[in-house]
């Protein structure tokens, strides 16, 4: 059977059984509402997890994984208690530190054995006494919160070296720090940071800013700020600001209902597309939650983006069923000529659409995979709500000559424009746009080119810069000498590796190297902790700072260091090096990332080992590395699939060429900006190329459609694409401002990753349509043989 005829077949069956369709889609719709309702089995729920944010393939997160039962990982707490009058040294704030001490050791899914604090057991001191080596708690067991009992505390602050890394540099306030597990323990579930967060808000900023009014009351204490940073306080303040999505909705919703309207000039079938594309949401989340996904803050835009792509594809079916009313064609009729006409170039576009948000399954981060599962199966509805609901639902409607009136005096109003338009189907025309063209692939590769892999700001690039969050890290870094960024690099060596005087000599040389390194702000490790020892032992000494060769005076050196520290597992055959960074931009990640590997390849050292990494900085170092390998790969999947699909629709190579090529330049395009607007390559922005290609690809595909009709009926090329622009150029206008409008109030989200996505796809809906009304039938003037006919039709 012809193409035709099976399309003519499945238009026939789709048709002849309407109630069915309309039926079929009116029980899933209200089955998904059911499902996502509070009486369904299971619920929509936000989905956020710490090991879903990296590429656990990755050889640093490999060695994350493997030593993260003794060294913990980057999924850490820190708190950061700071006296408002500067001195912490008094009776109230040790009060409101022990409070808050206990209140994260409680709260649930902390690692209580990794807890420290002034008040936590694990934080000690050691000293040299007449005989032998003393030691206790920093915080005593008889500590009364008096005068003497704070003298005390600041000396054995002092004896421990904690000062900057618990205690601030100007002893203004102190520090907790604290560990996540993967698993809550009473539920034995994995564990929610978004609670986690809530709970730090309500348990410590809220408990500890109502205990200083109480106590400011009665004593006069100046009071306490509490700042609080860690990756479950990054996933917190991400969900609540995620929550103005609903605000975007709306707003999106209501400005797409309205353009529709002033577009299909009719409030019937504006309401068709509008609702098609609710229904794809609706079907979207409902499966997700079937399937027993939740929703990322990372990924929670998808829906909505899923909203404009409906409405943009529906607007497309509206505009076909339009034309055919003009035509004189009742609703039945030109639903059904625009279903037969538009669903292989509709189902076309919208695989590429999904195309776009496959080929980003290769970057092997979870939430990036989980985004593009969500996206796929909302276009995969999509493809059904847009090209079966819709013709079916517009074809019960009632449309007379009132309304083709008004499409007659809409055609003839642009009628001008668009014949003044299709001129750059003529060569002479068409010169000018590829020069330009030209000019701008050549500004693009020289930008693009600069752009940077990774966060190119100070701060969480997530939240914005005033952001409370980036705030109370900034106060963090600029109180204690080890700031929050950390990357740690695991040394693994023989059993008792400790007492071993070439192994510890060898990781101390490793250690001050790094320390030398530019971005790394200080370092700590086992042996220097050792020959602090070591000196003490000695009177202090500074000639006795040294490592000793003999393993029983190492023995006497490292005995004292628990592997509560971080410092050493119980055996001390792993000794992590932890290198606390200036920040974590791009180029300082990859100058000591690189610092360590050339060092390493450099100074071979028997039973040494040394590999990367841990802490967040490891983290971000392995996200960076495979964005890195993968932008390329996913760009090279993306345009050879959607190549592969526009040549097994036209048949035409030189058909595929005026599609790829605009998007090609538009894509160099988008590079160039992200480098104008130091927006780095990273989780959060490498989709949005990709998904970019694929959505834009739909421009070119309703173009060369529809014009390929009128060339295979003899039309010269300028009057081909000049009826295609009468017919699909509103269409195409009107899909690019909708689908722009559609994420452009992300611009606005108090998030800084949904801005740049915001930024980015509005760009590339825009520029991509823009480059098929203009590039696209310049190509063609030079890449489509001319065969000039009379046109006979008029």
């Amino acid at each position: 059977m012809s193409d035709s005829g099976l399309l003519k077949r499945f238009e026939t069956l789709t048709f002849g059984h309407r109630g069915l369709v309309i039926g079929f889609f009116a029980l899933v719709t209200l089955a998904m509402l059911y499902v996502l309702s509070p009486y369904g089995s299971t619920r929509l729920h936000i989905d956020a997890s710490f090991k879903k944010m990296v590429p656990l393939h990755h050889e640093f997160m490999q060695t994350y994984v493997e030593h993260e039962k003794d060294f913990g990982g980057g999924n850490r707490i820190l708190i950061a208690l700071i006296a408002r009058d500067g001195n912490m040294f008094t009776p109230d704030f040790f009060e409101a530190l022990r409070i808050a001490t206990d209140e994260v050791f409680f709260i649930p899914g902390v690692d209580r054995a990794n807890v420290q604090s002034l008040w936590t057991p694990n934080v000690r001191y050691t000293e040299v006494v007449e005989d032998g080596i003393a030691a206790d708690n920093v915080v005593p067991s008889d500590f009364s919160l008096t005068t003497e009992g704070l003298d005390q505390v600041r000396k054995n602050i002092l004896k421990s070296g904690i000062v900057g890394r618990l205690v601030a540099n100007d002893f203004s306030g102190a520090m907790i720090s604290a560990r996540l597990l993967e698993v809550n323990p009473d539920t034995g579930e994995r564990l929610d940071l978004v609670d986690v967060s809530v709970q730090l808000e309500q348990k410590i900023r809220d408990k500890i800013e109502a205990y200083d009014v109480e106590i400011a009351l009665e004593s006069g204490f100046a009071g306490i700020d509490v700042h609080m940073i860690g990756f479950a306080k990054v996933i917190g303040d991400i969900t609540e600001g995620a929550g103005m999505v609903v605000v975007f909705a709306a707003i999106t919703v209501l400005i797409t209902t309205i353009l529709v309207f002033l577009y299909s000039q009719s409030l019937a079938i504006t309401l068709a597309p509008v609702v098609c594309s609710l229904i794809a949401v609706i079907w979207q989340l409902g499966l997700l939650t079937l399937l027993g996904f939740g929703i990322d803050p990372m990924g929670i835009l998808v829906p909505f983006l899923i909203f404009a792509i409906g409405v943009s594809h529906g607007v497309q079916m509206v505009s076909a069923i339009g034309a055919e009313i003009f035509s004189g064609c009742d609703c039945m009729r030109a639903a059904r000529l625009s279903f037969r006409r538009l669903l292989v170039p509709g189902g076309v576009a919208l695989l590429s659409d999904t195309v776009g948000f496959i080929t980003i399954l290769l970057i092997q981060v979870q939430v990036i995979q989980e985004m593009a599962i969500t996206a796929s199966l909302g276009v995969a509805v999509i493809i059904l709500t847009n090209l079966f609901l819709l013709p079916v639902w517009i074809s019960f409607l009632r449309l007379g000559d009132r309304y083709r009136n008004k499409l007659k005096n809409r055609t003839e109003a642009l009628s001008a424009f668009w014949s003044a338009l299709s001129q750059v189907a003529n060569r002479r025309q068409a010169r000018v746009i590829v020069g330009v063209a030209l000019v701008l692939l050549l500004v693009g590769a020289w930008k693009g080119a600069d752009i940077k892999i990774g966060d190119l700001h100070r701060g969480v690039p997530e939240l914005r810069p005033e952001s409370r969050y980036n705030i109370d890290t900034e106060v963090i870094s600029d109180r204690f000498s080890i700031g929050v960024d950390i990357v740690t690099a695991i040394v693994e060596t023989i059993p008792d590796g400790c007492i071993d005087y070439d192994i510890m000599t060898a990781i101390d040389e490793f250690a001050w190297h790094m320390a030398n390194v530019e971005g790394v702000q200080s370092v700590i490790a086992l042996p220097g902790i050792a020959k602090i020892i070591s000196a003490q032992w000695n009177e202090g000494s500074l000639k006795w700072r040294v490592l000793s060769r003999n393993p029983t005076v190492l023995v006497q050196s490292v005995g004292y260091v628990e592997t509560s520290s971080g410092l050493l597992n119980r055996d001390c055959s792993v000794m992590p090096v932890m290198m606390f960074t200036t920040d974590h931009k791009a180029e300082t990640i990859d100058t000591i990332v690189a610092a360590v590997k050339d060092y390493r390849e450099k100074n071979v050292t028997e039973n040494v080992h040394i590999r990367l990494a841990t802490g967040n900085v490891g983290v971000m170092a392995a996200t960076n590395e495979v964005v890195d390998a993968t932008q390329f790969p996913i760009l090279v999947g993306v345009f050879s699939v959607i190549t592969l699909l526009c040549w097994l629709t036209f048949r035409q190579i030189r058909a595929v060429l005026c599609i790829i090529i605009p998007l090609g330049l538009v894509s160099l395009l988008a590079y160039a900006l992200m480098t104008l607007l130091e927006i780095g390559l990273k989780v959060s922005t490498l989709p949005v190329v990709a998904l970019g290609v694929g959505i834009g690809v739909d421009y070119g595909i309703y173009i060369f459609s529809r014009m390929t009709g009128y060339l295979k009926a003899g039309q010269p090329l300028a009057e081909a694409y000049r009826r295609t622009l009468n017919v699909t150029g509103n269409g195409v206008v009107f899909t690019g401002i909708t689908l722009a409008i559609g994420v452009a109030t992300w611009i606005f989200s108090p998030l800084k990753f949904q801005a740049d996505m915001g930024i980015l796809l509005t760009f590339m809906f825009l520029v991509n349509m823009l480059a098929a009304i203009l590039l696209l039938p310049a190509l063609a003037s030079w890449l489509i043989p001319q065969q000039p006919v009379e046109d006979r039709t008029g």
